[in-house]
């Protein structure tokens, strides 16, 4: 039987679907999750639905939530599906929505319990929220007194209480690499959270392992436990630490490291095979958007060039206008183009084209582009059509003055986000993508200068490795918010293979 898993602070769920999808050499699931749980009910409800796709793979209802995704029925009439009622059942009955550290503990320890019957080997996984970790959120709270004494500190203690009350044989705990050098009350976050899970009651530890190094000496350093996911075959600079922790009579059982791929997999390779779209126009200023607006704005970028002194102008403005004519073609298209099958670039390794393509709508899901301002149209294209010429995105120092945002002391020194604009670079994978693309694209900018935008939902879930039919639930931003939030599904089953050969007790 699949060994159980209990998903915590689950958000959409890509850790659980990266342990769901890991197989044994019969071709059978080697894990099941019998609960998750997670407080935002957009993620709660994508959550659901995922859980609900998973029991109807393999049956005559996959066409019918195809036709779901690309809105061609309602859910109302997807949810009416004989097959698929049965499913939603379970589903329900498997994804909790409660706030963890709030909701009453007995309720949680009965779902708990409920879930993993007599079983003693069964693997707990999740991460706290890690806002009180973050380096961006220290560094916004740097003058904020009561920051140290943030509850989110110890929401892994809501973890914690978990493991001591029910003893898992396993644990996999996800956070950001900023809670490495997290401090509360003048001590390390880290070292404390590693002494609890070492060691969470009398007669009761855990071996913490790294899933990236094999131990030293003296054991592991604290950035050993850091995992760098561009070197496992994700299209994306996203660093964390994820702590895999092994009650002592599993600590016999050896376990490997994550495998590093021989080249990374870059944006370019990622995003090739969507759709081209164009970007739209923001009815901020009352323009109203239309293909022909759109292009007479994106058509008069270059003239932004002017009187700027660089040596690489003329190479840029010669992208720009190359990009300007590329536009032509989507002239007003974009709906038939979303039509078209999806395709994956030939340089994706071939395990991951799979895991992207597998089971994937005929249209491209959640690929629609969003809108800006004009001003933000030139900014994007030129920022792309330098990062074409130069390979890097360009600092606000690199921009011609007639394009930088009005801001006071805006290229002063020390000035913030001197990336405002951040163009994801064709040839590298793409820096972290994180819950704030929900709030504008500025760091998130396409890198073909003719479509003139930031990412769409769908993009930035590839980058991320959810495959192409996974479906969000909630509006574009909660989808955005969702998709940032993640753990990156390809990268949880490569931890999933991991664990799944300590707990059948075999090596390799």
């Amino acid at each position: 039987m699949p060994f159980p898993i209990v998903d915590l602070f689950a958000g959409p769920g890509g850790l659980g679907e990266g342990f769901s999808s890991v197989l044994n050499r019969h071709g059978h699931s080697v894990f099941s999750i019998v609960t998750s749980i997670e407080k935002d009910p957009h993620a709660h409800g994508t959550l659901t639905l995922r859980s609900l796709v998973r029991k109807i793979r393999d049956t005559d209802a996959w066409p019918v939530y195809l036709d779901f995704m690309q809105g061609k029925i309602p859910i109302e009439v997807f949810l009416a599906h004989r097959q698929v009622a049965v499913a939603a059942d379970l589903a329900n009955h498997e994804a909790k929505r409660a706030e963890l550290g709030k909701v009453d503990p007995l309720i949680v320890d009965r779902w708990i319990q409920e879930a993993i019957g007599d079983r003693d080997d069964w693997l707990l996984i999740g991460g706290p929220p890690c806002q009180a970790y973050s380096i961006a959120g220290r560094s916004r709270r740097t003058n904020d007194k009561n920051f140290e004494e943030d509850e989110k500190h110890f929401l892994y203690r809501e973890y914690l209480r978990i493991i001591e009350r029910f003893e898992p044989a396993a644990f996999v705990m996800e956070n950001v690499k900023g809670m490495l050098t997290s401090k509360h009350g003048g001590s390390s976050i880290f070292t404390r959270i590693l002494e609890d899970l070492s060691r969470p009651k009398r007669g009761l530890e855990y071996e913490i392992r790294s899933f990236a190094v094999e131990p030293g000496i003296g054991g592991y350093a604290s950035g050993d436990y850091v995992i760098q996911s561009e070197l496992y075959g994700v299209p994306q600079m996203r660093h964390r630490v994820i702590l895999f922790g092994v009650r002592r009579d599993y600590a016999e059982r050896p376990s490997a490291v994550l495998n590093t791929q021989r080249a990374q997999v870059t944006v370019g390779d990622m995003l090739e095979g969507l759709p081209r779209i164009r970007s739209l126009l923001t009815r901020k200023y009352k323009t109203v958007d239309s293909f022909e607006n759109w292009i007479n704005v994106v058509s008069a970028s270059p003239k932004y060039l002017r009187g700027w002194d660089d040596p690489q102008r003329q190479a840029i403005e010669e992208v720009m206008e190359r990009a300007i004519k590329r536009a032509g073609s989507l002239s007003d298209e974009s709906e038939s183009e979303r039509l078209k099958n999806n395709s994956m670039s030939a340089d994706i390794p071939e395990d991951l084209a799979a895991w992207i393509g597998a089971g994937a709508p005929p249209r491209a899901v959640h690929h629609e582009p969003r809108a800006h301002m004009e001003s933000d149209l030139h900014r994007y294209l030129f920022a792309a059509a330098y990062a074409t010429v130069n390979s890097e995105t360009p600092k606000l120092r690199n921009f011609p003055p007639r394009l930088l945002p009005d801001h006071v002391n805006i290229l002063d020194d020390g000035a913030p986000f001197d990336d405002r604009f951040r163009v994801q670079v064709a040839g590298r994978p793409s820096t972290t993508v994180v819950s704030h693309i929900a709030k504008d694209g500025h760091y998130y900018i396409h890198p073909d200068p003719s479509q003139c935008r930031s990412l769409t939902v769908r993009e930035a879930a590839r980058l991320q490795t959810f495959p192409d039919n996974y479906f969000f639930m909630g509006n574009r931003t909660q989808q955005y918010q969702q998709v940032g939030n993640a753990v990156p599904p390809y990268l949880a089953r490569q931890i999933g293979d991991i664990v799944a050969r300590v707990m059948m007790g075999r090596a390799t």
